[in-house]
């Protein structure tokens, strides 16, 4: 079977920071509450005019340096987003653009917080079918423009970011053979998709002359039921992959969940009996990127050594649709 190898690392976060305490200027929140509720101190706002595509760009280019390849070399372009650019032209071929490229393969993947794992299968079966295939993997939202500050229950949790990796089904010469993707599973309940939703704009919901823009243009969630859900359905699908590839779960050295909140963090941890120092989080200083969560974290957590050689991680989303999932990675 054709490997799937993780070359290069690269994130970008907007130089704008929002703290809890700025929050409380515009928002009938405080830092407790939030800090309390969410593990969440500060986030990044994009500055106004830059795009999903932008920030895609900056993380491309750093794991492109971090591959030690050039873009052109290049066959394909996977963004994952629920904040495009655009409708059309779709936010892959934004980035391809701003990357002074073409000819590659561009298209986006919309799996809302679970994003990042449904872009790396897709990319997994482009490898499959050409194994010499060079792919950018970018997972790139702008999430706070969508966000309704008069509903303090969801603003305070969302930040902007985005982070990629660049995949290919062989090592670099003279490298080995690592890190790479062992396995992935996906799921998904779209009986669910209500209790986390941005309606407004869409064909259900479709944009008419003079539309006054309204709670439907913004994120809209149910905390509690999604709380519940995706404790239980992150876990699950750790439980399903460890044992459909013969993995005890005290083979983990690291649990790198997606980063909503960090009461969900730190539940998944203690419901798969996974020690806290041995799970990876940064929502304090991010809060939850939706797409871009996992990459920014999976990113930071290599670049500062909490991954090391040698680890078996275990990778976990779960997100709007509902969508969730596991994988797991070999260093």
């Amino acid at each position: 079977m054709t490997k799937c190898i993780i070359r290069g690392f690269g994130r970008y976060a907007p130089k704008r920071i929002v703290t809890n305490f700025d929050l409380e200027k515009f928002v009938d929140t405080n830092d407790e509450w939030i800090t309390t509720r969410t593990g969440i101190k500060q986030r990044h706002m994009a500055a106004e005019g830059e795009s999903a595509s932008d920030m895609a760009t900056e993380a491309a280019k750093r794991a492109l340096a971090d591959a030690g390849m050039k873009a052109h070399e290049l066959t394909h372009i996977i963004v994952g987003t629920f904040t495009p650019d655009s409708m059309i032209p779709s936010t892959a071929c934004r980035v391809q653009q701003k990357l002074g490229i073409r000819d590659q393969m561009c298209v986006d993947v919309g799996a809302a917080c679970s994003g990042f794992l449904y872009a790396l299968e897709t990319a997994r079966g482009y490898l499959a079918l050409h194994p010499e295939s060079k792919i950018l993997l970018a997972c790139s939202e702008v999430i706070t423009p969508r966000l309704n500050w008069e509903d303090r229950a969801s603003c305070v949790l969302f930040g902007d970011a985005a982070g990629a990796v660049i995949l290919t089904g062989k090592n670099a010469a003279g490298a080995e053979d690592t890190p790479r993707v062992l396995d992935i599973m996906l799921k998904a309940d779209g009986s669910l998709g209500d209790l986390l939703m941005v309606n407004g704009g869409g064909s259900a919901d479709p944009y008419k002359l003079g539309t006054i823009v309204d709670e439907e243009y913004f994120v809209q969630l149910e905390g509690r039921e999604i709380f519940k859900h995706a404790v239980r359905k992150m876990s699950a699908a750790c439980e399903e992959i460890l044992e459909k590839n013969g993995v005890d779960k005290k083979e983990i050295d690291v649990l790198l969940p997606h980063q909503a909140n960090f009461r969900i963090i730190d539940a998944v941890g203690r419901k798969f009996d996974i020690p806290a120092e041995k799970v990876f989080s940064n929502i304090d200083r991010y809060a939850n990127t939706s797409a871009a969560s996992i990459p920014v974290a999976f990113s930071e957590a290599v670049e500062t050594g909490f991954i090391k050689k040698g680890d078996l991680v275990l990778l976990t989303a779960f997100g709007g649709g509902f969508t969730w999932g596991a994988a797991l990675v070999q260093f």
